[in-house]
């Protein structure tokens, strides 16, 4: 094994102390200052390991070693550093370690790359600061618009611009990434999951990445005394968007084909316990591996919201992001499988059912990926675990990949 497990343990454990929940799992919002304390750690790393680091308008983090044809396309390794609330320390985290574990392989077997290698540390991409998701990435494929970046804000009312000038980043810098600057972009990620624990195997090569809608619906009624509005007076919004949530179990399993229908945010006002609930806002979050149950599932779900309205209730739903199944790249994906048989490391095919940044880069260029055990199937939660030596295996299969994506001779 070329990777230096201790490493990339210290590496995890040193992020995983950036978080706003203590002991209680990692909480990590985008340009929060847990992200700017993670931020300085990452760029303080590349730098040790030779990169030249820089940051876009949206935040990203790029270490660059540059290529002896700086005219060609980087081969980009990474993942993204922001983390859902209470999460773990391994999800997108062990991205971005495995990253600059293939720059400090670089660096030590004096790897001179023909294409240029970044690392790559992204932002945004669980959306739990700003919602919709894979914001790093959207933005620098350009679908994220300027108007639509200048519109984002947190819950809070806090937009984009403001909490990036908080801790110090410059929004005005480019956001978009030109595909043809990029060769490849490849992706180490915890599976999520229990089917490589089950099975015993160290690496699951993903062919492709589940389609995704996630939609914002707001229910707006009216406020009133929990004591003398009687029961068929009431304008009760969180009994109404409690009808549509409970329902969707049963839409899911009518659409087939592994479709998932999840409400994980729920927002109530005034959320008072003795006042009836005047507005609710909750997320609906569908996926499926086929883009027509993917969109068969949202008409089910539009239609239920849609049947709710009368004169006392209104729904409303706005759909923050949408993408369609992804399959991998066929060569790159060879390349990782031949990487996993020359070093002895069991492996599988494996399909994503959680959304990737991968998932937005394979529309404009040639991605890979590769899932690594997750101890009982866990995440996005403190109880996330996966074993620093799987992280090792991972590691050397994408610097195996990278240096021949590279063209890399010592």
């Amino acid at each position: 094994m070329i990777a230096n497990q201790l490493r990339i343990e210290q590496h995890i454990n040193l992020l995983s102390q950036y978080t706003a929940t203590p002991k209680a799992g990692v909480t990590r919002l985008t340009y929060s200052k847990e992200d700017l304390e993670a931020r300085n750690y990452i760029k303080d790393m590349m730098r040790n390991y030779n990169l030249t680091v820089s940051e876009d308008g949206l935040g990203n983090i790029f270490g660059k070693l540059e290529g002896l044809d700086p005219s060609a396309p980087s081969v980009i390794v990474g993942s993204h550093f922001d983390s859902v609330p209470n999460g773990g320390a391994y999800d997108g985290a062990a991205g971005v370690v495995v990253g600059l574990e293939v720059a400090a392989l670089f660096k030590e077997q004096q790897i001179q790359p023909v294409n240029s290698l970044e690392v790559i540390a992204m932002v945004e991409e669980e959306g739990s600061r700003f919602g919709g998701g894979l914001m790093g990435s959207r933005g620098m494929m350009g679908l994220l618009s300027e108007d639509d970046f200048q519109s984002i804000k947190d819950k809070n009312g806090v937009s984009v611009k403001e909490a990036m000038t908080n801790i110090g980043l410059d929004f005005t810098k480019e956001k978009y990434r030109d595909p043809k600057t990029i060769k490849a972009f490849l992706e180490l990620h915890i599976e999520q999951g229990p089917i490589l624990e089950e099975k015993n195997i160290s690496i699951g090569v993903v062919d492709a990445i589940v389609g995704l809608t996630q939609l914002e619906v707001t229910i707006q009624g009216r406020a009133g005394h929990a004591g003398t509005t009687p029961m068929d007076k009431r304008a009760d919004a969180l009994v109404t968007a409690a009808q549509i949530i409970s329902a969707f179990p049963k839409l899911a399993e009518e659409v087939g084909h592994g479709t998932v229908i999840t409400t994980g945010q729920l927002e109530v006002f005034p959320n008072g316990s003795n006042v009836i609930p005047s507005k609710v806002i909750f997320s609906v979050d569908i996926r499926s591996g086929e883009e027509e149950k993917v969109q068969q599932a949202i008409n089910k779900v539009m239609a239920l919201i849609e049947s709710k309205n009368n004169s006392n209730v209104q729904s409303i739903a706005e759909q923050l992001l949408h993408t369609t199944p992804k399959v991998m790249d066929k060569e790159v994906h060879s390349l990782l499988t031949e990487a996993c048989e020359k070093l002895d490391i069991s492996y599988c095919q494996i399909s994503s059912g959680a959304g990737h940044d991968a998932m937005i880069f394979s529309d404009y260029t040639a991605c890979g990926m590769i899932f690594i055990p997750s101890r009982d199937g866990l995440s996005h939660c403190p109880e996330e675990w996966s074993d620093t030596r799987d992280l090792a295996k991972g590691a050397t299969i994408l610097y195996e990949t990278v240096l021949r994506l590279t063209e890399g001779t010592a």
